[in-house]
């Protein structure tokens, strides 16, 4: 699967972009029941991986503000995942962030959705205090990772 996938920048009104953004959501809020809004920034840029024709995966930069930029809706469908997907993602994604300026990278996952916390730490992403709308959400979990 690693090989024949293909990693790019889509528009926000991509098909396969938007297919994978409400696949994502209806996760979200099976794993999430309570939350009623997940909004995503207007000015987040998306990765999507391809394979096969197929959008596969995908994973949203915000801007880089003071250095640092943060991942949003990173999103592999289930049937594509274990194979590596995701690891590719946010490799894209920390590139690109580098690219851009960034000295960092920070990201919100929750208690509900321990495969991704097992993935992030596993790429070298830490703990750090809640950030922004994430200070008052018991369920939230934050990281970072610097980037060299």
């Amino acid at each position: 699967m690693q090989s024949q996938l293909l990693i790019e920048p889509r528009p926000r009104d991509d098909l396969g972009l938007v297919l994978l953004l409400d696949l994502a959501l209806q996760e979200l809020f099976i794993r999430y029941p309570a939350s009623t809004s997940h909004p995503v920034h207007p000015d987040t840029s998306f990765l999507v991986a391809g394979a096969g024709g197929d959008a596969v995966g995908c994973i949203g930069l915000m801007p880089v503000v003071h250095g640092v930029g943060e991942i949003k809706r990173m999103y592999v469908r289930p049937e594509h995942r274990g194979r590596g997907v995701a690891r590719r993602l946010i490799g894209s994604a920390e590139a690109v962030a580098r690219h851009r300026g960034a000295t960092a990278l920070r990201l919100a996952t929750g208690v509900r959705q321990p495969e991704a916390v097992s993935l992030y730490e596993s790429l070298g992403y830490r703990p750090i205090p809640a950030y922004g709308k994430y200070v008052d959400e018991p369920t939230a979990l934050c990281y970072a990772k610097p980037l060299p």
